[in-house]
């Protein structure tokens, strides 16, 4: 028997529904009868986005990002999920229960949606990821019906890299509207952050990203970018001190002495 197909029975005392319907314990992280080949785009332009993705007014530990994880969303149908190729939700531990790393994020589990998630369009996925495909009798939602009336994602943003452009749309009275960019930008003044273009080199490779930014445009550094601007800080301040210390010497003043006193 399909241990999906049925539901723990109650205890007495009852305990609660946290307790007692499925986690990501009990569901699968993939399915072995879908073909699934991400390529390295996809998780460069993941790894990216989590790497920015940090809200000025929301602590960290409150803050859980994820690409490529199932979402659970129907308990009456165990076998249906969708999985982005990123998504942001604030609101809830990083780490699942405060101590485990999540297998897949379970709706009624976690009990607070995604606020954002970004779907890279392929040629394959185009339709369904802009709410072109029409649900078949028998079939799941789409990815649009699930973002919009099960979920309620605020913000659904769609990024074409062959394009070079991407699509957002914000929740509106519990449907889906475009987004005008400002600058280029999506703002979102809930998070301080705002979404926008970047072409640079990040892991070796120059194109055109999608990244955070703060809401006033500048750039969320992602750790490595860190590391190399905070090795340019002590650069310029090692040559500081030496253009210091040729002044004093052609002053006759021998710098070392005055480091001594």
């Amino acid at each position: 028997m399909n241990k999906l197909a049925t539901l723990p029975t109650q205890s007495h005392p009852p305990l609660s529904p946290r307790q007692t319907l499925p986690t990501m314990y009990d569901l699968p992280s993939e399915d072995p009868e879908e073909i699934s080949m991400p390529d390295q785009y996809h998780g460069l332009q993941s790894t990216l986005l989590e790497d920015t993705f940090k809200p000025r007014n929301i602590a960290s530990e409150q803050v859980f990002v994820a690409s490529d994880l199932n979402i659970y969303y129907d308990l009456r149908n165990l076998n249906w999920y969708k999985r982005p190729d990123w998504f942001a939700v604030v609101g809830v531990e990083r780490l699942y229960e405060g101590r485990d790393l999540r297998d897949s994020y379970v709706i009624w589990q976690e009990l607070v949606s995604p606020f954002a998630i970004v779907e890279l369009l392929s040629p394959s996925t185009e339709n369904e990821d802009l709410g072109r495909t029409v649900r078949q009798p028998g079939n799941p939602p789409t990815k649009w019906q699930v973002y919009e009336q099960i979920l309620q994602v605020p913000y659904y943003i769609v990024f074409s890299r062959e394009k070079d452009e991407f699509q957002a749309f914000h929740l509106v009275a519990g449907q889906y509207e475009p987004v005008s960019l400002t600058d280029g930008h999506l703002p979102i003044l809930q998070l301080e952050l705002s979404l926008g273009l970047w072409r640079g080199s990040y892991k070796g490779v120059n194109r055109l990203w999608l990244r955070w930014f703060t809401s006033d445009g500048e750039l969320i550094l992602t750790p490595d970018e860190e590391a190399a601007a905070a090795q340019q800080r002590l650069q310029e301040a090692e040559q500081r001190a030496e253009r210091l210390a040729a002044k004093l010497r052609e002053l006759n003043i021998d710098p070392d002495l005055m480091s001594l006193g």
